[in-house]
């Protein structure tokens, strides 16, 4: 198994939280990293005691959900409620921050921002990024990284493969099916 880069590893972290998002528009996981350690971590959803989008519906109004925090505004409060400073660390989200979270991580002293899916880039957002000396980079996920079953799938694909041949099919109808998971699985074709 390929050992996966420290910024894929946060940001798996950030997918996780994301499973945790009691929102229905848009899950998004944010982590809070200081010299390689975590030190909060955050998804969308309703305050504590409140209802959850899941289970009332969305609270939408001037086109936003009312009802939820953002994942990173939810981390970085994370940090504040148990004391912990997050100037100077990185952020990793798997959306690129709304306009408001922006301000939000630039004031709370985030030095990097990393995130895997463009949404709605804000160019506003950009400009204080800049302006603040915040880097902000895309990092997309790579999901296969973190597939422990990825060889058991990979092995079924090819005992699938096998059968198919066994009972008769032809080179030529085998032929899209093997591009298929020769793509799916990054294997080199020989």
């Amino acid at each position: 198994m390929e050992r996966i880069t420290w910024d894929q590893f946060f940001m798996a972290q950030s997918h996780l939280l994301a499973l945790r998002s009691t929102c229905t528009r848009l899950a998004v996981g944010a982590t809070i990293v200081r010299d390689k350690r975590i030190i909060a971590g955050g998804y969308n959803g309703s305050i504590s005691g409140d209802e959850h989008c899941i289970e009332k519906g969305c609270y939408v109004v001037d086109n936003h959900c009312i009802r939820t925090i953002h994942a990173e505004t939810n981390a970085l409060l994370q940090c504040a409620k148990y004391g912990t400073s997050a100037n100077g660390a990185d952020l990793y989200v798997t959306h690129f921050p709304c306009l408001p979270c922006s301000k939000t991580i630039i004031q709370a002293g985030i030095k990097n921002v990393y995130y895997a899916t463009d949404y709605k880039n804000n160019p506003y957002a950009l400009e204080l990024f800049k302006k603040a000396n915040v880097e902000v980079v895309h990092i997309p996920f790579d999901e296969a990284k973190i597939d422990f079953l990825k060889d058991e799938k990979l092995q079924l694909a090819f005992d699938m493969l096998h059968k198919l041949r066994n009972l008769g099919a032809s080179e030529e109808e085998l032929k899209p099916f093997e591009k298929k998971v020769n793509e799916l699985f990054d294997l080199v074709q020989a």
